[in-house]
């Protein structure tokens, strides 16, 4: 098991369903751990009943019908299927909300879904998604690539309140993966996944849904710069170090 979930942390994310297919094949014994331990790319579909479209994941999966966030029901249908309490779904639609917003800005566009449950700890767990397409023919307003996906996983363990003092615990993992194919950029593939963790210990006077935000918009934050530098940056220094730029080969040395 350790040196599957090794391999699947080196594998790019537009590879991890068919990898993730072959472990489950030859390590039958294991594939509830590998389900639950794995991030596959963020799939979609469309909510008949709202019309607007969600995202699925094992968060919101109960057999092999997923529950949407604005409906609130599973598709295909599923009866006694698990549903949030009364004020936790409250809480839900609230927050879907206000992701959609959120998404909007940050992202210019994009499909989010949040979804939560409780947990055995008198707390309950929050889930947030978001899938940009950026591609020409997806919903990129730029329209830069050929082909190019951001999915943003984060989960949100929240703890039972004390004292008006509630612990959250977050694991955010981004999967990123581009591809260019134009006469100015030539062809280039970039695909790669970055997994971060962070806890706090926050007063609920603002509210559970402002802590959750203020530690998700920190840690993306973090996690576009962390992108950035190890896998643009290090790709950046790479190409110039084995293809400099014309203006540094047309310069010479000076004399020793």
């Amino acid at each position: 098991m350790e040196a599957a979930m090794g391999l699947m942390r080196r594998i790019p994310p537009k590879h991890t369903e068919t990898a993730l297919s072959a472990l489950l094949t030859l390590l039958p014994h294991h594939s509830s751990d590998l389900l639950s331990q794995v991030d596959q790319p963020l799939q979609v579909l469309c909510d008949m009943d709202s019309g607007k479209e969600f995202i699925l994941c094992e968060y919101n999966r109960d057999a092999d019908s997923y529950r949407s966030p604005w409906s609130n029901k599973y598709h295909p249908p599923l009866e006694d299927a698990p549903q949030p309490s009364p004020e936790l779904r409250k809480l839900e639609v609230e927050a879907n909300e206000v992701f959609a917003i959120y998404c909007d800005q940050y992202y210019e566009g994009g499909i989010s879904s949040v979804y939560m449950w409780e947990d055995e700890s008198e707390g309950f767990v929050a889930c947030f998604l978001i899938k940009k397409d950026g591609s020409k023919t997806g919903h990129g307003r730029r329209g830069y690539l050929q082909e190019g996906a951001w999915d943003a996983i984060h989960v949100i363990e929240v703890g039972p309140e004390e004292e008006e003092i509630v612990h959250y615990c977050l694991t955010s993992t981004v999967m990123l993966t581009l591809t260019t194919d134009n006469e100015s950029s030539g062809s280039f593939n970039l695909s790669g996944s970055i997994r971060r963790q962070m806890s706090m210990k926050l007063s609920v006077s603002d509210g559970h849904l402002c802590n959750m935000g203020k530690m998700i918009e920190e840690m993306e934050g973090k996690l576009r710069n962390s992108l950035d530098q190890v896998y643009f940056g290090k790709t950046n220094e790479m190409v110039c170090t084995l293809r400099p730029p014309a203006e540094l080969v047309q310069m010479k040395l000076p004399d020793s």
